[in-house]
């Protein structure tokens, strides 16, 4: 069994870390750069830092920010949020990202997995997808979820793959902040369809919705934001829970 990790997420608008509810009504989470190294020193396997205004202000990701994180921690470190384009792949990698995620870009220009894959290797690439249960089918959706699209959840998966993405990153809107745990069905069937690793994402509100999305989700990672920033979950306490549950956790 492949080691499984526990995955911190920083949305950050303006600056700070932000956290809201079916991706609205955001609040203040906080000071990223203190929160990463925290993070890093609680045992996170890795951390993810999404710039999550970035394409709604058609703008570049804050790699200054991402430079001061990235000289706080000693962790693989993924970054997203305005990368549209090779170049600022290149931008956020050379800022001390090991992964980069790419979202709406994707959608617009897919053969832009194939160019980031070429250039840099699929391990370095991360689709990230949002999606929402529109009358029974998972719909893609863009812009930080603020644009519907007619596209497949699962259909999109698989052909991003196909064209080099090495990692999925999947956000279950209809459960993003509602602490009712992961979707682990639309998960598994991803896991069913793709062999790449799959990261969980959206709705961890108890240590026993990591279990279940590793156990019957089929993740590979489980990525949170609330549980972790308000200090409901401790990463320690959950690696210690996971551990318990016989999965392979790694432990500082």
């Amino acid at each position: 069994m492949l080691t499984k990790r526990i995955i911190p997420c920083l949305d950050i608008k303006n600056g700070r870390t932000v956290k809201g509810v079916n991706f609205i009504d955001l609040i203040d989470a906080g000071d990223p750069i203190e929160q990463a190294k925290i993070y890093a020193d609680q045992g996170a396997d890795e951390l993810v830092f999404l710039d999550i205004t970035a394409t709604v202000d058609k703008r570049k990701t804050l790699v200054e920010l991402v430079t001061k994180i990235a000289k706080q921690i000693d962790i693989p470190f993924t970054v997203g949020g305005g990368i549209t384009s090779v170049e600022d792949a290149y931008s956020a990698l050379q800022s001390g990202a090991d992964k980069v995620c790419i979202n709406s870009a994707a959608v617009r220009n897919p053969n832009l997995l194939n160019l980031c894959s070429e250039k840099f290797g699929n391990q370095c690439i991360v689709l990230a997808v949002d999606a929402k249960q529109i009358n029974q089918q998972w719909l893609v959706h863009l812009v930080g979820g603020r644009k519907q699209t007619e596209i497949d959840l699962f259909d999109w998966v698989k052909e991003s793959v196909e064209r080099g993405a090495g990692e999925i990153l999947f956000t279950s809107m209809d459960h993003d902040g509602t602490k009712n745990g992961f979707a682990n069905e639309a998960l598994a069937k991803i896991s069913n369809l793709v062999d790449v690793p799959l990261i969980a994402s959206g709705g961890a509100g108890t240590k026993e919705h990591f279990r279940d999305t590793f156990l019957h989700g089929k993740a590979d990672g489980a990525l949170a934001a609330s549980v972790f920033h308000f200090g409901e979950i401790g990463i320690p306490q959950l690696k210690d829970y996971l551990k318990s549950e016989n999965f392979e956790i790694r432990i500082n």
